[in-house]
């Protein structure tokens, strides 16, 4: 499995936040997209997803059992927000997002309680998550990774809010991911322990800029 991004730009308004970014990872690995405020990181991973359009350029998942066009298709996407209901308990949050997901070829996600544990929050599935402090939400929100199968994890910031244990425990699930054939991309400020991820370093706003990686 691949996911090849060729000459990928968008725009804010009329104007050009980053252009010509281009890089492919395979299964097993990790993209940290680093840069500073402003320079394009969460719309790059928007657009990744299908949240946004792309000005040009082009971004596919390569699998060999369901290729796909649009990454999205394959992708979950863990943004700023935790895409919780607050009134509904964990449970149903979580039972909505994996019957609505369902499993994407080749793997299938955990049962919600078994997520729940991953994330070390097990017996409190049955709060409603309006009630849970900011940490616990987060912690939530990465359980909804688990219960439905998508090869690939598009994160933006994804350890906000969290303390030093559960960031760890958050590199853990990532590094499982990527031993079962996964791939993750994530964009960040902080470290996030993925031994062996790749780097793409967002440029800025000026637009003969594209970029780079390693």
């Amino acid at each position: 499995m691949r996911l090849v991004a060729e000459g990928l730009s968008a725009k804010r308004g009329e104007d050009l936040i980053f252009q010509d970014i281009s890089f492919e990872i395979a299964g097993g690995e990790a993209l940290v997209v680093k840069g500073p405020n402003g320079s394009g990181k969460s719309t790059l991973l928007r657009v990744l997803a299908g949240l946004l359009p792309a000005e040009s350029g082009t971004a596919k998942l390569l699998a060999a059992a369901h290729p796909v066009e649009r990454v999205g298709e394959g992708a979950h996407y863990l943004g700023h927000r935790n895409a919780m209901k607050r009134e509904l308990t964990v449970e149903e949050n979580l039972a909505f997002w994996k019957a609505f997901f369902g499993d994407f070829a080749g793997g299938q996600g955990m049962a919600v309680d078994a997520a729940v544990e991953a994330v070390g929050l097990g017996g409190i599935a049955h709060l409603p998550f309006g009630y849970l402090s900011a940490g616990q939400q987060r912690r939530m929100a990465m359980a909804k990774l688990l219960v439905a199968w998508r090869p690939v994890w598009i994160l933006d910031e994804p350890t906000a809010a969290l303390d030093i244990a559960a960031e760890e425990m958050f590199s853990d699930l990532v590094m499982a991911h990527l031993a079962r054939g996964g791939l993750a991309i994530a964009a960040t400020h902080q470290p996030l322990g993925l031994t062996g991820a790749r780097e793409l370093r967002m440029a800025g706003f000026a637009p003969v800029d594209a970029g780079s990686w390693a």
